[in-house]
């Protein structure tokens, strides 16, 4: 405590030296401070963008080798089972899982007509949970009930963007569309409930995050058969306790399906799928080589978790040389501390001799002298943090990026300018340390 009261009290009585020897350090870890906030919170907006707010809901479908199976070009696979309502028990129980909904799918369709206007979006049919598990609530009409399901009921569902191009301008409800020739009366439309809305600050974002699609229909899943095939392999959507817990839940249900509903000797009907791959985890080995010599099936889980990192990695690559850039600041504040620590050396030189001429000894000169070196630079670690999160905050306001303070950085600043007023104040005082007193009183 002595040490670090004379310390403050040699700061004090040269406060323009001591701020101008610190200013190096402060530079260095503000600038450090406002790149790793402006990193984590632009991370942090990727991962927000990309899975949305308070939803967690992975995707699980039929991979053929490393396509999904589309069912729109392929006959349903020999030794796919389909999935009974009871296989849902055992997928909710799985750990991380929340919830399970089954649905099949026909995307970009152009089988749906309401008079003279065409729908190319994506139709769905639905089992009673899915549309709540996904957030979807009527903006007007009803949902579907159970009725609806037990009785084959042709009944549909549009969303904003379906509705808007099958019944421009006009209440849809209550109105007919056709779907491969049947046709399904409207009984409500929906919206997806979410608080969330992605950021959008570049034209890449746009791109990766607007909604281009042409829109949603939904119909129960007793009455898919009725306008497209029976015995189709359904997708799950698999909602997770938590957006961490997203990546592990999908790859279990993934796993648990590909065990137990593809069989060894599992075969395309058709002609194979194609299409562009997309971002997946593999649930383990594919079973089943098919009868044309190499195909193999598994249910594999989207990860968006993964997609999220890959694009923070793209992030993180140039942000990291701007830190090894703001580091050499410290550097250069390291050596203006060692500087002035021999200057200050060199003018102690007679009150290091009294000192040790009254017995003090080595260790306790040079305990003195890098006391003063750590709390010189700790203090302007100090000050750099505050001007670090202060700049961090400023660059958010007015140019809109987002930040996220991270306080295993503030601690690693403070702890690291600290280790840099040891290591550049060895030198001095070991200097200090190894004066002759009796030539040192001389000098003086």
């Amino acid at each position: 405590m002595e040490n670090i009261r004379l310390a403050f009290q040699g700061i004090w009585g040269h406060k323009m030296r001591s701020f101008l020897t610190m200013l190096g350090i402060i530079i260095g870890i503000a600038s450090i401070i406002t790149i790793v906030s402006t990193i984590k919170g632009t991370n942090e907006q990727i991962k927000e963008n990309l899975i949305g707010a308070g939803g967690n809901v992975v995707t699980v479908q039929l991979y053929q080798d490393t396509y999904p199976f589309d069912m729109a070009y392929n006959e349903p696979p020999a030794g796919v089972k389909v999935l009974e309502r009871s296989t849902r028990r055992e997928l909710e129980a799985l750990d991380g899982v929340e919830k399970i909904a089954f649905y099949t799918k026909r995307e970009f369709s152009n089988d749906v007509r309401a008079g003279s206007n065409s729908f190319f979006g994506t139709v769905y049919g639905v089992d009673p949970a899915y549309l709540d598990l996904m957030s979807y609530q009527p903006s007007y009409g009803r949902n579907f009930s159970e009725t609806d399901f037990a009785h084959f009921r042709k009944v549909v569902l549009l969303d904003n963007k379906a509705a808007s191009t099958l019944f421009p301008g006009t209440y849809p409800v209550g109105e007919t569309v056709d779907i491969k020739g049947e046709p399904f009366v409207v009984i409500g439309v929906v919206e997806k409930q979410s608080s969330f809305t992605p950021k959008i600050q570049t034209m890449n974002d746009y791109h990766m995050y607007s909604d281009t699609g042409g829109g949603a229909i939904f119909i129960p899943d007793s009455t898919w058969p009725i306008v497209y095939r029976f015995d189709e392999p359904q997708c799950v959507a698999v909602q997770a306790g938590s957006t961490d817990q997203m990546t592990k839940a999908g790859k279990q249900v993934a796993d648990y399906l590909t065990a137990n509903q593809i069989s060894p000797n599992a075969a395309p009907a058709g002609s194979s799928s194609g299409g562009a791959e997309s971002a997946a985890v593999d649930a383990g080995p594919a079973t089943g080589g098919g009868a044309d010599g190499g195909s193999s099936f598994s249910y594999r889980s989207e990860d968006l978790l993964q997609q999220a990192q890959q694009l923070q990695e793209m992030s993180n690559s140039t942000n990291q040389q701007l830190i090894w850039i703001a580091s050499i600041s410290l550097l250069v504040g390291g050596i203006g501390v060692m500087n002035i620590m021999l200057v200050s050396v060199t003018e102690r030189t007679g009150e290091i001799g009294l000192k040790k001429a009254l017995g003090a000894k080595k260790a306790r000169i040079r305990v003195q002298f890098l006391t003063e070196a750590s709390v010189l630079t700790s203090l302007g670690g100090l000050i750099g943090v505050l001007l670090g999160i202060l700049l961090a905050q400023l660059i958010s306001k007015t140019n809109g990026i987002p930040v996220a303070i991270s306080i295993p950085a503030i601690t690693i600043s403070v702890v690291f300018s600290m280790a840099i007023g040891v290591v550049f104040g060895l030198l001095p005082a070991l200097k200090a340390a190894n004066l002759n007193p009796i030539e040192a009183l001389r000098r003086d």
